[in-house]
């Protein structure tokens, strides 16, 4: 079983002499909008053993010079394939730890003996594997105290000062910038000090530490520690890191992305994955530095670059407008703007269709879904119950009325999102119709009573009681259920998977495995479609968004040599965050205003989502409002090019299994 596939899409072929340039000339040119030393790798594996030997060299070199080397550690989730390297190394001969001397970087302040430890982590992926002795580790007291907090933060800093001051810092580049737990707002000047954890920082705690309940304040090194090492290194991968590590790289210092600071270091590096570099300009705008390898995906992002950059549609781009933006390349090509206004108009022109399934009997060459075979079986999974109706709610109306045999499959329960307030109305309904309808039983009033003293005594962050969580269950199946009978889906066409890795009762999941996969595999199996629609999430707000697009993948992947599979396509959707960049989008189904409204009210269908789910997150608006603002707003893209003008449009990118 493959879990992680859903990791290595790669939407585009970047050329590697944009993140590999041959040498130091064209490095120089490539970054020379980036104010830190960036090195970007294919991937994080790579990125983790650049920084794994980088750290092995100079522990080596400053052990030569003066018989020690000092390190500054963080311990954030994606420094843990460093410390796996750099385990290896150590097994492999590379290096002795006996002279190096360990500083944590942060630790949670309380620090409860039940809950997370940087420290407990730092030894279980680090320490307890390496040879270092163990009074050359030093971390925050446990039994710190407010009151002598500041006496305590300052002996810190003078126990680092006393081993001769830090010679590698080491951390990852954190939520909103984060650099240890300096967060925004944290000056480049500040010390060791008490924090507080923002809710982004929090989720990413009790993301990478499992727990329910992660800690609201933390003790750090301050960014004028981590900046006053000989040597800072930080990383990020992954694309939900990619718009923050461009600010931090290309933009001026600021409080407001900590990391940034240490620009201003001169041996300081970032390292990334190409997911993380997707914004950086040698990635993302390489005509600006460097003359280009063009693909018809880069074209296509150079010209809509260019028309935001003009303010005019396509068809009016003149060669000027190419010369003046540095796109002179692609007139040498095509011979005039002319030639490349319509190659690039044509092309996203082709990616509209009002037939989301295929239109029958009709011309598919120039069309992104197949004519035959029609009508089509499709199955449309989605993570939680309302995913389908948010993120393609028109386009499964679409399929519907145009007479395809439609399945949605439902992944998880999403019995967590729905609030006790909600689920206590359907008890109090129950409770009122329980004589009448006669299930007013000893058995019921015990049950009914259990749930409301359970209710009435719960604490944040408590797990609910099986009754509780079933009840739960059952109210997003039946807002599911109505919103299929709303879009026309036949009842024996609605699926609920209640995938196990999801069936915690709690935030914290479990990892996907191999029984989850095998309910995704039969459903498929038995249905043979010939469209498959998935989440395409890739830089998911949820972590379940990631694990039931995965799940998908996996099945796919274990499916894909059967002979029907040859003739079934896949679509990745996106859910109401992000929409698809233009350069990606292969299908974009326009949504009439009307089809608009039909959505809304898909959606409305889903009531214990509204103003009262407990994970709507900081965006104010409901998921209506965040579905309709992004459909409209791909609709206003496409007439600012020149294209046909639309209420709203749900864009699509296909999915090739990976062989």
């Amino acid at each position: 079983m493959k879990t992680d596939l859903s990791s290595q899409i790669k939407l585009d072929r970047i050329p590697r002499r944009y993140y590999d340039p041959a040498n130091e000339i064209e490095l120089a040119a490539l970054s020379r909008e980036e104010k830190i030393d960036t090195r970007i790798y294919e991937t994080a594996t790579d990125g983790a053993d650049y920084i794994a030997g980088y750290i092995v060299k100079h522990i080596n070199r400053y052990i030569g010079n003066k018989d020690k080397c000092v390190i500054a550690l963080g311990v954030g989730n994606s420094t843990l394939q460093v410390y796996s390297s750099l385990v290896r190394l150590y097994k492999e001969g590379q290096v002795d730890f006996t002279k190096v001397v360990i500083f944590n970087m942060a630790e949670f302040f309380p620090l409860d003996a039940e809950g997370p430890s940087t420290m407990a982590r730092l030894n279980d992926v680090l320490i307890k594997h390496i040879n270092i002795k163990g009074e050359n580790v030093h971390t925050f007291d446990p039994h710190i105290t407010k009151e002598n907090m500041y006496d305590f933060c300052k002996a810190y800093e003078q126990q680092i000062e006393d081993e001769g001051g830090i010679d590698i810092a080491l951390c990852e580049f954190g939520p909103n910038g984060a650099l240890a737990f300096n967060e925004p707002g944290s000056v480049a000047t500040s010390l060791c000090r008490l924090v507080l954890l923002d809710n982004n920082m929090r989720h990413n705690i009790a993301s990478d530490y499992k727990t329910e309940n992660a800690p609201t304040t933390a003790i750090t090194l301050g960014i004028n520690n981590i900046i006053n090492a000989r040597r800072v290194l930080t990383m990020a991968w992954g694309e939900s890191k990619a718009e923050l590590v461009r600010q931090a790289v290309e933009q001026p210092a600021s409080s407001a992305i900590p990391a940034s600071f240490i620009q201003g270091h001169i041996h300081s590096k970032i390292v990334v994955d190409l997911a993380a570099a997707e914004e950086l300009t040698r990635i993302s705008h390489p005509w600006k530095v460097t003359s280009c390898e063009w693909t018809d995906k880069l074209i296509r992002r150079a010209i809509v670059w260019l028309c935001s950059q003009t303010q005019k549609p396509i068809l009016k781009l003149t060669d000027k407008d190419y010369n003046d933006h540095g796109l002179g390349e692609l007139l040498a090509l095509y011979g005039s703007a002319y030639n490349v206004n319509i190659k690039v108009f044509n092309e996203i022109q082709h990616t509209i269709t009002g037939w989301p399934g295929g239109k029958p009997n009709a011309d598919d060459t120039y069309r992104p879904e197949r004519a035959t075979p029609y009508p089509k079986r499709v199955i449309i999974f989605s993570p939680h119950p309302d995913d389908d109706v948010i993120s393609m709610g028109g386009t499964f109306r679409r399929l519907v009325v145009q007479n395809h045999d439609v399945h949605v499959a439902y992944e998880t329960s999403g019995n967590i999102a729905v609030g006790d307030e909600d689920m206590m109305r359907y008890v109090m309904l129950m409770d009122g119709i329980a004589e009448k309808f006669g299930i007013n039983t000893p058995e019921y009033r015990k049950i009914s009573n259990e749930i409301a003293e359970f209710i009435s005594q719960k604490v944040a962050g408590g797990v609910d009681t099986p009754d509780i969580r079933y009840i739960k269950t059952k109210i997003r199946q039946a807002e599911a259920r109505t919103a299929c009978n709303y879009i026309g889906v036949p009842h024996d066409n609605v699926h609920f998977l209640n995938l196990p890795f999801y069936e915690t009762g709690t935030i914290k999941k479990g990892d996907l495995a191999q029984r989850d996969v095998d309910i995704v595999r039969n459903l498929i199996e038995r249905v043979k479609p010939h469209q498959i629609f998935v989440a395409g999430d890739l830089a998911d707000p949820h972590g379940t968004h990631k694990v039931c697009t995965d799940a998908v993948l996996a099945a796919i992947d274990e499916l894909k040599d059967e002979p029907w599979m040859a003739d079934c396509r896949i679509w990745m959707y996106r859910g109401a965050w992000a929409e698809w960049e233009i350069d990606h989008i292969e299908m974009a189904v326009p949504i009439s205003p009307e089809e608009l409204r039909f959505k809304r009210n898909s959606i409305l269908k889903h009531q214990s989502q509204m103003e009262n789910a407990p994970f709507l997150g900081d965006d104010d608006r409901l998921f209506w409002q965040r579905a309709e603002d992004r459909n409209r707003a791909t609709a206003q893209l496409y007439e600012s090019l020149g294209l046909a003008s639309y209420e709203a449009i749900e864009a699509f990118v296909e999915y090739h299994p990976i062989r």
